[in-house]
């Protein structure tokens, strides 16, 4: 069995989950950016690993999911997003990544919140848009993902691996 782990991480956040996950796969693996992937069908499955951009993926992240994630191809998918995993509106976020991966059999589906870059926090600051400026103050990010959300990858790439039929 052959797994690949790939992601987009521009703040590290995403990276660091990837990391996570690697670390718990015991077969034939492989890690890299996303970037360098142009097609998942040497592995039996892949793990593809994205950030949220304007509350899911960007047009960018929905065209490199859509191009992966074609019939036959099995993938656990695991974004990060800078919003508490329980905020109402992440679900919908989330619904959006696996729509862009219909295509592929989605075997797991991890999210975990990572810290929102100071760049972004900064526009959100200074944006017209009220709720923007009320989410840049009310953000608690900082230092995600912790420990306790990196060990929530672990069991998800433990567990995905553990239901895994190639």
């Amino acid at each position: 069995m052959k797994a690949l782990v790939a992601y987009m991480s521009s703040t590290g956040n995403t990276k660091k989950v990837a990391e996570a996950i690697y670390g718990e796969i015991n077969c034939e693996k492989e890690i890299k950016p996303i970037s360098e992937v142009e097609d998942i069908a040497v592995w039996d499955i892949a793990f593809l690993g994205f950030p949220t951009h304007g509350y899911g993926p960007d047009k960018k992240t929905k065209r490199i999911i859509e191009g992966l994630c074609t019939k036959g191809r099995k993938v656990a998918l695991f974004v990060t997003h800078a919003a508490p995993e329980n905020e109402p509106e992440v679900a919908e976020w989330m619904t959006k990544f696996k729509q862009a991966a219909s295509g592929a059999e989605v075997v797991g589906f991890f999210d975990c919140q990572g810290q929102l870059s100071k760049g972004t926090k900064l526009i959100m600051k200074i944006a017209p848009n009220k709720e923007l400026r009320s989410q840049a103050k009310r953000d608690n990010s900082k230092g995600q993902p912790d420990q306790a959300r990196l060990e929530k990858a672990r069991v998800f790439a433990r567990d995905t691996m553990n239901n895994f039929r190639p």
